[in-house]
């Protein structure tokens, strides 16, 4: 960049309407990208009410859909499905997530580079290949599909988020905590569950939350390994798209966005610092 160029750069700001026309830019930028993101969203949570089966023109208020999709039987199943397995696997990978944060914070040992990498390898696979390596897993052991392989597939992609929430917590733990318990008389598994667990409950939290998440939401791992009596509400909702627009689809997805809104408003609160912790 030549200097002529750089005054010219800086003699723009300094002229008056030079701040305000950037101003003007970026503002009306950051407008349409938030009008991008959120009006559709909007207009789908708009429509959830509307009386119209087409769902494209507004014919007056109803509760219609929230009704039928209530007493939907197939959906209300897939939901129990999502629930059941998003809350078991939830708490499995939380579990080993925090065990594997921990242990390796604490341990060091010739393999801990290759082991951490090979633990992050489920973020950054496609899902379509972990969702293929696991079903011939499955049939390779003679595994039935159900339940019990959504499960564990489940697991194997969640629980790494979890790790990592967990390590970011533990590098930033002043390590005197523990020592400073030992020295009173603590014995190492009461300084854990007295001092350490305490401290990563906000990561815990906030990674259990993600976990979960996750597992409400995936599709492509779970058609892989799931079976007739083990779908999804993902699936049986994809299942309805293609046949036709459902208005009872609209009602489920205002649903899922108050749903989010909530998981993404108790994930923050957690990551607040706690009160009682000094700087």
């Amino acid at each position: 960049m030549t200097d002529s160029t750089l005054l010219d750069r800086v003699n723009f700001f300094r002229m008056p309407d030079g701040p305000k026309l950037v101003r003007w830019f970026c503002g009306s930028w950051t407008a349409l990208v938030f009008a991008f993101l959120y009006l559709p969203i909007f207009l789908l949570v708009l429509f959830s009410f509307n009386q119209s089966k087409s769902g494209f023109v507004w014919e007056g208020f109803t509760l219609e859909w929230y009704d039928a999709l209530f007493h939907n039987r197939v959906l209300l199943q897939a939901f129990g499905n999502s629930l059941l397995i998003g809350t078991i696997s939830t708490a499995c990978a939380t579990f080993l997530g925090t065990l594997g944060a921990w242990l390796l914070y604490r341990y060091r040992f010739p393999a801990h580079r290759l082991m951490e990498t090979f633990i992050f390898v489920p973020m950054i696979m496609p899902e379509i290949l972990m969702g293929v390596s696991l079903l011939v897993l499955f049939v390779l052991f003679s595994l039935p599909l159900g339940y019990f392989s959504v499960i564990i597939a489940h697991i194997t992609f969640t629980f790494p988020f979890v790790l990592i929430g967990m390590q970011a917590r533990l590098e930033g733990m002043d390590p005197s905590l523990e020592e400073a318990a030992l020295d009173l008389g603590a014995t190492p598994f009461q300084a854990f569950f007295k001092v350490i667990l305490p401290y990563l409950v906000p990561a815990i939290a906030s990674g259990a939350l993600l976990a979960f998440s996750l597992s409400l939401d995936d599709y492509i791992v779970t058609v892989f390994v799931t079976g007739a009596a083990s779908q999804t509400l993902p699936l049986k909702v994809y299942g309805m798209v293609r046949v036709g627009l459902n208005p009872q689809l609209n009602a489920l997805s205002a649903l899922g966005i108050v749903l989010t809104m909530f998981l993404v408003f108790v994930s923050e609160r957690l990551k607040q610092p706690n009160s009682g912790e000094t700087s």
